[in-house]
């Protein structure tokens, strides 16, 4: 069996530097991806319950936002494009298949349920600081935004300051 390969980091470093020049260049605007979940969140809600839908003021200056339809929203696009694209790459590496990767001595379910709370964590935060890692922290570095440079600090900070905690979870 032959060791996967992967694009050198430097090249993928500047290439996803060009990404995001031709990004604010042709939209004026940078990447981003909790934008996206926000579309499906509020699409969802006003089939699964229209009544509440239509009386939450969020969901109403939402809609106001995005005249068109909220699934209109070019983040959406932008989140397909990556998963089309990323399931294409895996293809070309031979890399597709389904893994779940957990250190030797952790459960599935273990595996499972701390990989769903770090994500509804994640995306809770990045409503909170008002964007994901690719708007707030990419997109605002890119521009040389303060808060841009904080968050990404603040992002790899706590990762670091965390990571002592959650290690046993992938070593033992």
């Amino acid at each position: 069996m032959k060791p996967n390969q992967y694009m050198n980091p430097y090249l993928a470093g500047i290439l996803l530097g060009l990404v995001l020049l031709a990004t604010v260049y042709i939209t004026g605007r940078g990447l981003g991806a909790s934008g996206a979940v926000k579309s499906v969140v509020a699409t969802g809600v006003k089939a699964a319950a229209p009544d509440h839908y239509e009386s939450a003021a969020i969901y109403q200056d939402y809609a106001a936002e995005h005249p068109g339809g909220t699934m209109k929203s070019w983040l959406v696009f932008e989140v397909l494009g990556v998963l089309i694209g990323a399931f294409i790459s895996g293809i070309l590496s031979d890399r597709i298949g389904l893994k779940l990767e957990k250190g030797p001595s952790v459960t599935n379910k273990t595996r499972i349920l701390t990989a769903v709370l770090g994500g509804a964590l994640f995306g809770f935060g990045s409503q909170l600081g008002r964007g994901c890692t690719s708007g707030s922290a990419l997109s605002g570095m890119s521009v040389m935004s303060l808060g841009g440079i904080v968050t990404m600090m603040a992002i790899f900070g706590g990762a670091y300051a965390l990571a002592w905690f959650f290690r046993r979870l992938w070593l033992r």
